[in-house]
């Protein structure tokens, strides 16, 4: 399963404890910290942002480990 990793601007400026964001097709998890467990990339994508706007995230099939 497809997991994508981003920091939630928002909840930077409100200065939320969890402000990482990963997502699946199925839901949204929250983090202060994420650990990669395997492979995985960065996508910078100005032009076709994800639907909550990020532009750049984290793509990954391995295990993470939220904290």
């Amino acid at each position: 399963m497809i997991k994508r990793i981003h920091v939630n601007q928002h909840l930077v400026r409100k200065k939320a404890e969890k402000c990482i964001t990963v997502k699946t097709y199925k839901d949204n998890r929250y983090a202060k910290e994420v650990e990669i467990l395997g492979k995985s990339k960065v996508i910078y994508r100005p032009d076709k942002p994800l639907s909550c706007g990020a532009k750049v995230w984290i793509e990954t099939e391995a295990e993470v480990i939220l904290k």
